[in-house]
């Protein structure tokens, strides 16, 4: 099994667990608040992490703290966003939403490097701005003022996410960096920064509960310090594509969670909206040319 292969599985399996992250949440959310569970979240993460790979941690350059705190504060916003926006809209709106963030990405490259959008990327805007207006706004299109606070923060999320992704493929570039370490210490700052603002606008407290314990355990060790640690490594061994490929589908896994356990059910139009944000999502990430070239190739 090539290295690109099993970095592409260890994304998928990330991917799943993503998916049913926004129904856990969500669950969450009813015992605490948003910035309590984040803190519970990324602390555990970062405290069971520590634990089990002192040994890989315990030498680590500056370059790799500097670039785990840019990556904690990006998440700390990526995660504002994400459970507000499951506080405020449906679990369904969450996940397509926030899956923008591979349409974001190459859009904000194009910003950074002040390249002009070709014409793959404005139609995948065009055909993601449709799909938004689609699952957002009521059947007669006027704007859905219940959802729209909530939507706006999963919006948010794909955007903060993007910028995630971006500085984490320079990061990882930099031979300074060792992947591993930043994997685990930027769940530290983000846990650090959340029980901050939970000090600030909540009491913070444990989970209450023991089927909230199994959420927030999960969430925290496979959705987050698992996920986050993978992530950091496997974008060493795979390609950008790939990756945008792969965790578009966290669209699909949320959306199965949420009609199987919370019984959400959209509309037609919503869910014809959906569909057109997953079509832009695989045709912003698949490179076309290349799949007709192999094609010519394996004929020839």
């Amino acid at each position: 099994m090539s290295k690109q292969l099993k970095a592409d599985l260890m994304l998928l399996f990330v991917t799943v667990a993503w998916g049913a992250s926004y129904y856990l949440t969500d669950l969450s959310l009813r015992d605490m608040g948003s910035f309590t569970l984040n803190a519970n979240r990324f602390l555990i993460a970062f405290i069971v992490a520590v634990v089990l790979t002192f040994p890989k941690i315990k030498n680590v350059s500056k370059e790799t703290l500097k670039y785990s705190v840019i990556l904690g504060i990006a998440l700390l916003f990526v995660y504002i966003g994400a459970n507000l926006g499951v506080q405020y809209t449906t679990l369904s709106n969450t996940s397509f939403l926030c899956g923008l963030s591979v349409v974001f990405t190459p859009l904000l490259s194009c910003i950074i490097y002040r390249k002009a959008p070709g014409k793959k990327l404005a139609f995948v805007i065009f055909l993601s701005t449709a799909g938004i207006a689609l699952l957002t706004m009521k059947e007669d299109f006027s704007v859905n003022h219940d959802n729209l606070l909530g939507d706006l923060f999963s919006i948010m999320c794909a955007f903060a996410y993007a910028i995630d992704l971006i500085i984490t493929e320079r990061a990882v570039a930099k031979e300074e960096v060792n992947p591993f370490q930043l994997g685990v210490f930027q769940l530290g700052v983000t846990g650090v920064l959340n029980l901050l603002l939970a000090f600030i606008f909540e009491k913070p407290h444990l989970p209450s509960e023991p089927s909230i314990w199994f959420s927030v355990l999960f969430l925290s060790i496979l959705c987050t310090g698992v996920a986050f640690i993978v992530q950091a490594i496997a974008q060493q061994y795979t390609t950008a594509s790939h990756v945008g490929v792969i965790f578009s589908l966290e669209t699909l896994f949320a959306g199965t969670v949420a009609y199987i356990f919370a019984k959400e059910v959209l509309t037609a139009k919503s869910y014809f909206g959906a569909v057109l944000m997953i079509i832009s999502i695989f045709v912003m990430e698949v490179d076309f040319k290349e799949l007709m070239a192999k094609r010519k190739r394996i004929r020839q």
